[in-house]
């Protein structure tokens, strides 16, 4: 059988069976199967399944490598398996390369043996990291990418994308920058060249606010003509404009010039939750050849920098204050690690973007509201209990919160998704191919309305 026809558990259509009853001794399943976080349980439990209710032994083939459809990067890991007729893992094979694996079969008795044993299983973060590795190397190697730049701030996804590319590609091929503007603490600026140093990789700092600067004056102090009026106008600049200039400067200037002269490519620092609700700057924080870790949830990328320290590197090449500090884009006096850190509060916001994109029936506002209303939404979310009561203290807060992130999710996040460059894939619904999304309106249901109005009375 092919692929498919063994993930039987909700068809009617019963490909194992019909083997079976047609005379088949030994089921065979030949696979292109991409991996994604926990799919060889799910799969060993189908299997399982199908063995002991065909009573004969299964062998599942598949494939590895990746393959590239543009907006996505997505790895095979292998992880052929032996079944014996009794729904036992009698072996499977390394993950992530070649493996042979010997059995011995008894046509008389139905029985399947073998020397080798099944591997361990892993961690989810080891998972995460075995697939990363794995799909970024062969990603730079296809792509003929020797040398990467990275910006790197301080903070913990710029961190843990610096420590990896130099695992992958060594030290020697990566190039670090530090692009400090006013706002910037001397905390993360120690931070990035502390981790410079403690890699043995290229460093460089180039600071912005000198053509930030120009950049601000040139566009409010230059006169803009009106043609049909026939006078003149000058434009002002928000805040939230004036740090997406800042943004903008270091991705498109910096970075991207760098690059062109260091040679390779460079990376896109952007995690699954910022993606999420568009938490990134258009042609700045959110470009480059590839977003690493834009299929993992900022929890996910903390996990993997302690792996990263703790088994990759065995010391402490990320510095503990950079699991510490309050995350923040420091872009604004508001906006900095001493003061005001990023707007999204990850033990939370973390699992309810998680319900929005990942779950087989995907979580809306209304789902979300009735949850709150009859105190299950942290259980049915998966995060700490009482969380909720401790960061909203209003009914009000909470639904304000819950519609700011659902409009940006719905809305102008997906034109940045759509521009963002191919995701690694290792779940099954990252952005692009596996989460297809085109730029409509935010919905809210008829009952999420009349809930909402119900909650407030």
């Amino acid at each position: 059988m092919i692929c498919e026809d063994g993930w039987t558990e909700n068809y009617h259509f019963n490909v194992p069976q019909i083997l079976q009853k047609n005379g088949a001794q030994l089921l065979c399943n030949i696979s292109c199967s991409p991996f994604t976080l926990n799919k060889n349980h799910k799969r060993n439990k189908v299997f399982s399944a199908q063995v002991k209710t065909c009573n004969i032994p299964l062998l599942y083939c598949n494939n590895i490598g990746i393959q590239n459809n543009g907006k996505n990067v997505f790895t095979y890991d292998g992880c052929s398996c032996l079944y014996a007729a009794d729904g036992h893992l009698v072996a499977n094979s390394k993950r992530f390369e070649p493996d042979l694996l010997i059995c011995d079969f008894n046509t008389l008795s139905g029985q399947l043996t073998s020397l080798s044993k099944p591997q361990p299983d892993m961690s989810e973060t080891e998972e995460i990291y075995a697939a990363l590795y794995y799909g970024a190397k062969k990603f730079l190697a296809q792509m003929h990418i020797e040398k990467m730049t990275i910006g790197i701030s301080g903070g913990i996804d710029s961190a843990v994308t610096a420590a990896f590319y130099i695992n992958v590609i060594g030290p020697e091929n990566v190039l670090l920058v530090n692009m400090p503007s006013q706002y910037n603490s001397q905390i993360t600026k120690n931070l990035a060249e502390t981790m410079a140093k403690s890699l043995g990789t290229n460093y460089t700092i180039m600071p912005i606010q000198k053509s930030v600067d120009q950049t601000v004056e040139q566009i409010t102090t230059t006169p803009i003509h009106n043609y049909t009026a026939n006078n003149d106008f000058h434009l002002a600049l928000t805040p939230l404009a004036t740090e997406n200039i800042q943004a903008r400067d270091r991705g498109a200037r910096i970075i991207a010039g760098l690059s062109a002269a260091w040679g390779g490519a460079f990376s896109c620092n952007s995690n699954k939750t910022e993606l999420t609700v568009g938490y990134a700057t258009f042609y700045g924080d959110i470009a480059g050849c590839l977003a690493l870790i834009g299929d993992l949830w900022k929890h996910q990328v903390y996990a993997l920098g302690r792996y990263l320290n703790d088994v990759i590197y065995k010391r402490q090449v990320i510095a503990e204050d950079v699991f510490t500090i309050t995350p923040s884009a420091e872009l604004s006096s508001d906006q900095t690690v001493g003061k005001g850190g990023d707007p999204l509060i990850y033990p939370y916001h973390d699992y309810l973007f998680k319900a929005f994109v990942e779950k087989w029936h995907k979580v809306s506002p209304e789902e979300v509201l009735v949850w709150y209303m009859e105190g299950t939404l942290e259980t049915n979310l998966g995060c700490e209990p009482g969380l909720v009561g401790k960061i909203f203290s209003t009914d009000k807060a909470f639904i304000e919160d819950l519609e700011r992130w659902w409009r940006l999710f719905c809305g102008f996040a997906v034109a940045k998704r759509i521009q963002a460059p191919p995701i690694l894939s290792i779940t099954k619904r990252s952005y692009g191919y596996d989460h297809r999304e085109a730029q409509l309106l935010p919905y809210f249901s008829q009952r999420y309305l009349a809930l909402k109005k119900e909650l407030l009375q």
